[in-house]
């Protein structure tokens, strides 16, 4: 299986995270010393900056549990699919959906989700306990993992009708994926949509290659596709390639 990662919008947004993280503390802390003064605008300031340093604080934070907590859900989204498909190509972070998996029986967009507590589904409808105070403090809210799902599936079809026009239909999975919680805080049997404990992956994926697979027509249409956002890797990787074989013969 070949991965296909954006290391520079990572390191981006990892320095973007930290950024905003520090610039998040600050603004806080004047924030703080603003309600010790007695000058006319105290008050409003003191409102501005606690403000900023919030909205920092949670972006901050939003991004570093994406891009700066070892291992980022990416890496375990890695681990679970390890040698699963031989002509597996896995996308992150290049196109509308953050992991995308190309194999010859279609595609599967993954939903990583990092939360830890007692996660349960009925129906499609989500619950996260048993958290305490980390749901108020640094500890990012589940959400609707489902609708994550659906929304990334139609923004990749739509991706896929104006790239690769000549493909009319191709399935496209969707797979929701735990990178952190114990699998014992899981219940995961009322999702609609395949949701595991990273450590099951590799065992589903296995029995989804028994699929009747993709035309080598629609394979390499939607592989000339997803590679046309990944220009710039892929080049980077030829070039590498070169020079080691440069070396290799000097």
């Amino acid at each position: 299986m070949i991965i296909i990662r954006d290391e520079q919008k990572i390191a981006r947004l990892k320095r973007l995270s930290k950024w905003l993280s520090t610039a998040g503390i600050v603004a806080l802390v004047i924030g703080m010393i603003l309600a010790f003064t007695s000058t006319t605008n105290a008050l409003a300031l003191q409102l501005v900056a606690l403000g900023f340093g919030w909205i920092f604080s949670q972006v901050g934070m939003y991004l570093a549990h994406r891009y700066v907590r070892d291992p980022r859900p990416d890496e375990v989204v890695d681990k679970a699919l390890g040698k699963v498909t031989r002509k597996g190509r896995l996308y992150h972070y290049l196109l509308p959906a953050s992991h995308v998996l190309l194999m010859e029986t279609g595609l599967i967009v993954i939903v990583a989700k990092y939360q830890g507590g007692k996660i349960s589904v009925e129906n499609d409808k989500w619950q996260q306990k048993g958290l305490g105070m980390r749901k108020f403090f640094g500890q990012e809210n589940l959400g609707n993992p489902t609708r994550e799902a659906e929304d990334s599936v139609k923004a990749l079809a739509a991706y896929i009708h104006k790239h690769a026009p000549e493909i009319e239909e191709v399935p496209i999975g969707a797979l929701i994926v735990f990178t952190a919680v114990e699998p014992k805080d899981l219940d995961l049997k009322g999702s609609q949509i395949p949701a595991m404990h990273h450590s099951k992956v590799k065992s589903y994926l296995r029995r989804k290659r028994r699929t009747q697979p993709l035309s080598d027509e629609y394979y390499n249409a939607l592989r000339a596709a997803f590679d046309l956002r990944a220009t710039h890797l892929l080049t980077q990787d030829v070039d590498q390639e070169v020079d080691d074989v440069k070396e290799t013969e000097s």
